[in-house]
């Protein structure tokens, strides 16, 4: 306590002022200086006992915050009475409890970058496995013909793995929080048409019908190039999953709650197992004629709800896969 300025000055002061005021009693009368005396004494033990208790309290808040700096696992701050320290003493719990949350915010971040990079690691190995494996074939393939079919395999891996890089760095992106999406009006026919234009060549090899039906004038607001690929994440699995001669259909829905855009197609729908974990990334189903990385629902879904937009996704009760995407009012 007496190692602060403050209180060794009050303590000169306050000695010199009892003095004087002792000494003048004294010369006044003897009673008036006992008065003096002992009013000086009186105040000077009140004084010391509230400043000594006041000092221990914040050397116990100081030795908490020196435990939380050297990461103990628990902050206790006793309760004290209403006033200042009070104040202190909660501002400094919501301080530490936040710092923790943060800290226990920034672990789970880190174990999930690094389950992240194991993934992609993963995912990365069997395309380059399967490349590696084709250019040890085409090397020794003197058939042109198969050297062509060799190489057009190794472009179509090139292309998916190009995608999913592509996809995962948008993913990242978004994780991050450095996406920012633009706010205007979007025409639900146009953005429907937009996501299923890359996709038409495709579709027409496979001989894939596609139905859209959206009634005039339906707007949305939203980033228009943001959701088309969202869309198209969409109807590229759908697309898998119906295969040669399969159908999809697009339909748009608006009520004064919701604009809603629900996208069927005929394919053999999902496994009730797979429902908790469709839109999580890097989950391929259980089917065993599951394709792809399991990355394009994962960025749909991120980048639908980023925009305060819901996705869910169902077997429809006529056959196939049904997602609804709901943009509210």
């Amino acid at each position: 306590m007496l190692r602060n300025k403050e209180v060794r000055q009050f303590a000169v002061w306050f000695i010199l002022i009892a003095a004087v005021s002792i000494t003048l009693g004294f010369v006044i009368h003897a009673a008036a200086g006992m008065l003096a005396l002992a009013s000086a004494a009186a105040f000077g033990t009140a004084f010391f006992v509230f400043t000594r208790a006041r000092y221990q309290s914040i050397a116990r808040i100081s030795n908490q915050i020196d435990l939380v700096l050297h990461y103990a696992d628990r902050l206790y701050i006793g309760e004290s009475d209403e006033g200042e320290l009070s104040i202190l003493n909660s501002e400094i719990t919501k301080m530490t409890l936040r710092i923790r949350e943060q800290n226990d915010a920034l672990k789970k971040e880190k174990e999930h970058l690094a389950d992240s990079l194991a993934d992609i690691a993963h995912q990365l190995r069997t395309p380059l496995t399967s490349a590696n494996l084709i250019l040890s074939l085409l090397e020794n393939t003197p058939d042109e013909n198969e050297r062509k079919a060799f190489l057009r395999e190794t472009e179509a891996l090139l292309v998916r793995m190009d995608w999913l890089l592509t996809s995962l760095l948008k993913l990242s992106r978004l994780d991050a929080g450095i996406v920012v999406f633009q706010r205007e009006r979007v025409n639900v026919n146009n953005l429907l048409r937009a996501a299923l234009r890359p996709l038409l060549i495709p579709m027409e090899l496979h001989n894939v019908d596609v139905q859209i039906e959206v009634p005039v004038g339906i707007e949305i607001f939203g980033d228009f190039s943001w959701l088309s690929e969202a869309i198209q994440n969409i109807l590229k699995n759908c697309m898998e999953s119906t295969g040669d001669n399969g159908r999809i259909e697009m339909v748009c829905t608006d009520n004064p709650l919701f604009t809603e855009i629900a996208i069927h197609d005929n394919g053999a729908g999902f496994d009730k197992e797979d429902y908790p974990n469709l839109f999580n990334r890097f989950y391929r189903g259980k089917s065993a004629n599951a394709t792809g990385y399991g990355i394009g629902l994962a960025l749909c879904k991120k980048i639908i709800v980023r925009q305060g937009g819901t996705i869910t996704a169902k077997n429809h009760p006529k056959g196939g896969a049904l997602f609804a995407i709901r943009f509210p009012k």
